[in-house]
């Protein structure tokens, strides 16, 4: 078996900067890194992990903390596979791994003392593996939890919900600033009976893009008008019934921005049940730009948040805190309209400064 020793002969570094490169690669420059990670994979080396456990307190790996219950909605991420992604790539480029803390609140889950009903010995458990630190998705249950964790101390980063702590931030897009943009765009366009499909209440994205759209109407100069505000949850089906309701009214709108693209694809097939022509009756904006939103006929006009970044931004920010560094601000990530068929204006990209109109 190849020891550190051998890998810092072959380098002309000493052992100790060889576990550095992999117990606090930040602390070593990028070619002296780079020396000994190549030689390292030449000779098949990888440190023990008991011993870097042993030796830092922690282990290289990092807790993702997500809901798994197939019988809750939030489970289904709109763009889990594109953040994991960024997530991995980032972490996996200073020597750590994503280890999930399933959050299912089944039989098996309590039993084992894990669910989130008991956040406290929740939070034992990470002590317990040694891990370096915790990624928070929002599956929009978890509120009381996600306090304890962000309050043990144990650098964590949450995405999509506010979290404050000693080591603890969080990492979201700039949801008001996407949902005005989309209503201007519907309001530049024509538009003055422009509704909303919302998210659901207590959830800080969906109360951002709500915000978002009330400052849109007021930016345009257009009342608000409280029968055009349908609460939905974020997927499909509250979009088609959101949208029935909508058309229920007696002065229906001639325009929608749904705080997601699932409830968009839903308010699209409600129109088209009702005998409505998108765009050329309706009006359809969504949030998200989900894989399948440029798929859908009409392709939707769409708010989009940058997937990727999420991911890269989460891990730099904790990367940060397991090396010491005291929590940073929240990250606030741009977004950006994209301009297709379902809003019926030509085909055209907004930058996150504002709509090109």
């Amino acid at each position: 078996m190849v020891t550190a020793r051998e890998v810092a002969q072959l380098c002309g570094v000493s052992v100790a900067t060889v576990s550095r490169v992999f117990n606090r690669p930040a602390t070593v420059s990028a070619p002296t890194r780079e020396r000994v990670e190549r030689v390292a994979r030449e000779l098949d080396f990888s440190p023990n992990e008991s011993a870097r456990a042993l030796s830092r307190q922690r282990s290289a790996m990092i807790g993702l903390v997500w809901d798994t219950d197939h019988r809750r909605a939030g489970w289904r991420h709109p763009f889990l596979q594109d953040l994991l992604l960024g997530l991995k790539s980032a972490l996996s480029s200073h020597g750590y791994h994503l280890l999930l803390l399933a959050t299912s609140d089944d039989a098996r889950n309590r039993t084992a003392g894990v669910s989130l009903a008991d956040p406290i010995a929740y939070v034992g458990m990470t002590r317990r593996h040694h891990l370096a630190g915790l990624v928070l998705i929002d599956s929009g249950s978890d509120a009381e939890a996600f306090t304890a964790f962000a309050q043990s101390g144990l650098p964590c980063v949450a995405l999509d919900v506010a979290v404050s702590g000693p080591k603890a931030t969080y990492v979201t897009s700039d949801n008001a600033a996407g949902a005005s943009e989309a209503v201007r765009h519907l309001a530049a366009l024509g538009h003055e009976r422009i509704a909303t499909l919302t998210g659901p209440r207590g959830n800080a994205p969906a109360t951002a893009r709500t915000e978002g759209y009330l400052r849109g109407l007021a930016d345009a100069g257009l009342p608000v008008r409280d029968d055009y505000v349908v609460t939905g949850d974020f997927y499909r089906g509250s979009g088609f019934v959101g949208m029935r309701r909508l058309l229920a009214r007696e002065n229906p709108p001639t325009a929608v921005f749904a705080a997601s693209d699932e409830m968009a694809i839903g308010a699209l097939l409600a129109a088209r049940a009702a005998g409505l022509r998108v765009p050329g009756d309706l009006a359809i904006v969504g949030f998200d730009d989900i894989e399948v939103a440029a798929l859908v006929d009409p392709a939707l006009t769409t708010v989009a948040q940058d997937k990727a970044e999420f991911g890269t931004a989460a891990a730099g920010a904790l990367l940060g805190m397991i090396e010491n560094a005291a929590a940073p601000e929240p990250v606030l990530l741009p977004t950006r309209l994209i301009v297709r068929d379902s809003c019926g204006a030509p085909h055209r990209q907004a930058t996150a400064a504002g709509p090109l109109l």
